[in-house]
């Protein structure tokens, strides 16, 4: 009986993505320990500070009452970022490749778009500051801007947000493309089976050029230094989970940690051709690559600056441009 369990898909997918999401509570406390702190020669907070006392002290907060005209939506807001990225993780365990609609890079970029639109709601359905409903400029009888329209802080974010995901995330997409053009298939289980065949796509030119391009993608969408342009501390303060507080702020915590594991598993399945699974020694490799992405961001973003417009665009054009040669490159 014992023996049944151990073999049952459910079982094994709800083992493996417990297992990683243990994991993925100590990925901030790794960055923020060992990177961040290490560079600017301090101690730095415990490893598990970060994201797993962190939350827990947020979730005995008091809640806020927010002013948002969807106060039901902008508080479930970061509980649908958590289940968007908890799918992902789910699709990519080779159990999951008997659903070919939920295995495949189709539905991967959608997830991931929800996740990214998730962002401009928030900042779009905040109308507070520090949970105080303070419309600009006043609108009291004889102000002197009477008939000028109102704006909050997280209105910037959530313009930010929708300029990001318009063109902002398009490095990140073309490098999750690049391995079709080398297996021929959009579906995941064809990727990982190819690659266990003719060896990682990793290794190729095409894969080199777009793994570089990945990494940038993946910066991008953890709006991480220097393209944290939706959460500028000169203006947004924290973008558009300013207001969340409490077991909210717990959730954004945490899915955050989540999110920096899942896309590492992404990584290990297009490029490398291993899937997250505890039924494999192949789960060291994708906690390695969860790891190394980590060290990699949090030494990128320790001397970068926050990028501005005049910086962003052409950045993001030229990795934009790396992936387009990629995949030119894996369909000759």
């Amino acid at each position: 009986m014992f023996e049944n369990i151990l073999t049952n898909p459910i079982f094994a997918v709800v083992i493996t993505v417990l297992v990683c999401f243990i994991i993925s509570t100590l990925l901030p406390g790794i960055e923020r320990k060992y990177i961040h702190a290490r560079i600017q020669q301090r101690i730095g907070p415990p490893v598990t500070s970060p994201g797993i006392m962190a939350p827990l002290k947020f979730m005995f907060k008091e809640n806020v009452n927010i002013s948002s005209p969807v106060p039901g939506l902008y508080k479930a807001l970061p509980v649908i970022c958590f289940i968007v990225v908890l799918c992902v993780m789910i699709a990519l365990t080779p159990q999951a490749y008997m659903i070919p609609a939920l295995a495949s890079l189709v539905a991967i970029v959608g997830f991931l778009k929800v996740e990214e639109i998730c962002y401009v709601l928030m900042g779009a359905l905040s109308k507070s500051v520090m949970s105080v409903n303070m419309p600009f400029p006043d609108q009291i009888k004889g102000a002197a801007h009477n008939n000028a329209n109102r704006s909050f802080i997280e209105d910037i974010s959530a313009k930010r947000s929708l300029r990001m995901i318009t063109y902002g995330s398009f490095p990140l997409y073309l490098a999750l493309f690049a391995p079709v053009t080398a297996a021929g298939s959009i579906f995941l289980q064809d990727i990982v089976s190819f690659q266990q065949v003719n060896g990682p796509f990793l290794f190729t030119v095409s894969g080199g050029i777009a793994a570089i391009v990945f990494f940038i993608g993946y910066m991008i969408i953890l709006n991480e230094y220097p393209f944290s342009i939706i959460k500028a501390k000169s203006d947004v303060i924290e973008g558009p989970y300013m207001e969340y507080a409490a077991k909210y702020r717990a959730v954004v915590v945490i899915t955050r940690g989540f999110f920096m594991f899942v896309l590492g598993a992404i990584f290990s399945v297009l490029f490398i051709g291993v899937p997250p699974t505890i039924m494999s020694w192949g789960i060291l490799i994708n906690i390695a690559v969860a790891l190394i992405f980590v060290f990699m961001m949090g030494i990128f973003s320790a001397f970068s600056p926050v990028f501005t417009n005049r910086q962003l665009l052409p950045t993001i054009l030229g990795a934009t441009l790396l992936g387009i040669l990629s995949i030119v490159l894996g369909l000759l």
